[in-house]
């Protein structure tokens, strides 16, 4: 059997407001905005992910925030860190753990992301 994860719900407050961070200051795509009265489902995908998240309103019961841990990776991690920060987003310093390099940060909303450098590579 395989299984493949391909979408992760994120829980956002405000749709608009998560949809513009997530595409305008981290470049995430916009595959799928679509809104049917109380109930709205927006698809984004992280530049060069195979997974995509889904930010909406009306068909998830988990609070806003509460999605911790999100992890994406980057060949840079120095780079994204950079980015971000010029893109007014609060990130922490780097920081080395065995495993890998790290950067971490919140969306508006509160819900945690990191961004993992794998070792070895730059």
């Amino acid at each position: 059997m395989r299984l493949s994860l391909e979408l992760v719900t994120v829980p956002v407050a405000d749709v608009d407001r998560a949809k513009a961070f997530y595409v305008e200051t981290l470049g995430f795509g916009v595959e799928r905005d679509v809104e049917d009265g109380e109930r709205r489902f927006v698809r984004l995908t992280p530049p060069g992910s195979p997974c995509d998240i889904a930010i909406g309103r009306g068909w998830i019961d988990s609070l806003p925030g509460s999605m911790q841990g999100i992890q994406l990776v980057a060949e840079n991690v120095d780079r994204v860190r950079a980015r971000l920060s010029e893109r007014g987003v609060e990130v922490t310093e780097v920081q080395d753990f065995g495993w890998g390099r790290f950067i971490f940060f919140s969306d508006p909303d509160g819900n945690g992301w990191s961004v993992m450098q794998p070792p070895g590579s730059a």
